[in-house]
């Protein structure tokens, strides 16, 4: 499993068991605002939504972005694992 930018979808794709999560997003320069994160019913309650924020977050920070998390699961990730806090945007 790994992160896949869809760019053409503004989203970031997570495949897992045939099905894919993903983080839609709007990008403005060198900030990316994550607005809404999706895992498939059936793969709920199994940590895929953390996985998947943590690789976005990732490869976010790989590519020398900034995040403004506007979903309140990716929000609310960052909130407890704060050494993802430097990838904040400026608000």
């Amino acid at each position: 499993m790994s992160i896949i930018d869809n760019a053409a979808r503004s989203r970031f794709e997570y495949d897992v068991e045939d099905r894919t999560a993903f983080i839609d997003y709007r990008r403005a320069d060198n900030v990316v605002s994550l607005t809404h994160a999706s895992v498939p019913r059936e793969l709920e309650g199994r940590g895929i939504g953390s996985a998947m924020v943590r690789e976005t977050l990732d490869l976010i920070r790989a590519r020398g972005e900034k995040v403004v998390p506007a979903c309140s699961f990716v929000d609310a990730f960052i909130r407890r694992h704060p050494d993802y806090a430097d990838l904040l945007a400026a608000r």
